[in-house]
């Protein structure tokens, strides 16, 4: 295999590597943020829940706007990881299209290094058939001078 070809592939499997890499620290950063979003989703629920059971007992005005403005909050942290999610997966979206890229790559340099190497092997056995004519045909041409030379 000839030597730039060998670092040309050594450096497109490193680049991959480095893409598979990315890309699992993207799927990671999804799970994470997908997890963070269930949470606060939960939370944000049961939130919900108490506050229909204490509202049917007497809560004063200023616990109502207090509620209120914590609800608020609640649903804006659920938004805001909501686009958190959405972030992490588009990042791991074009982390898995650099794999491919990255993969594509090494399959086709390999296909290269293969096609050049059957080229090889193909030019060796047509040197190797040329030499065992020319030595065939070199022991007919000394046969026939010998049969020559005696019968004559």
């Amino acid at each position: 295999m000839n030597q730039s070809l060998a670092t040309l592939l050594e450096h497109a499997e490193r680049q991959r590597d480095v893409a598979l890499a990315q890309q699992r620290r993207a799927d990671a950063q999804l799970d994470a943020a997908v997890r963070q979003h269930e949470q606060l989703s939960t939370y944000s629920r049961d939130h919900q829940s108490r506050w229909h059971t204490a509202m049917r007992q007497s809560v004063t005005m200023p616990l109502v706007q207090c509620n209120l403005a914590f609800t608020d909050r609640l649903h804006q942290a659920v938004s805001i990881q909501s686009e958190q999610v959405d972030r992490a997966r588009q990042a791991l979206m074009r982390r898995k299209t650099e794999t491919l890229e990255a993969e594509r790559k090494v399959a086709s340099i390999n296909k290269l290094i293969e096609r050049r190497r059957q080229t090889l092997q193909q030019h060796q056995a047509r040197q190797e058939q040329r030499q065992i004519d020319e030595r065939a045909s070199r022991m007919a041409w000394n046969r026939l001078h010998e049969a020559a030379g005696h019968g004559g």
